[in-house]
């Protein structure tokens, strides 16, 4: 999963169509970190999920406008909208079956 920093998440937003998920995270956050591993297996099953991660401290901005509550925070847009954020992260079952969902 790529980092990518306020600049290149707005213009990925704006520019261009279709499905995309981001994932929202701290570094010194513990729960963070248990949902980048869970993501990371997701990822593995299913690498061509739309999925960039950004440092919430360095996007406030974006935080702000998309009014992120807490993290992590996996938000999901399309065609440029804000369709849903998961705060919650039970399992890779359960985040596998939502990107599923998703996509389908």
């Amino acid at each position: 999963m790529e980092e990518w920093t306020e600049q290149q998440l707005s213009r990925w937003m704006n520019e261009e169509e279709g499905l995309k998920f981001v994932y929202l995270y701290t570094p010194l956050c513990g729960t963070c970190k248990v949902t980048e591993r869970m993501l990371q297996v997701v990822i593995a099953m299913q690498p061509e999920l739309p999925i960039v991660k950004c440092n919430v401290n360095f996007c406030p901005t974006l935080a702000r406008s998309w009014q992120v509550e807490s993290v992590p925070c996996i938000v999901r847009a399309e065609n440029r909208q804000l369709i849903e954020k998961k705060y919650r992260m039970q399992g890779v079952d359960e985040l596998l079956r939502w990107f599923q969902r998703a996509i389908s």
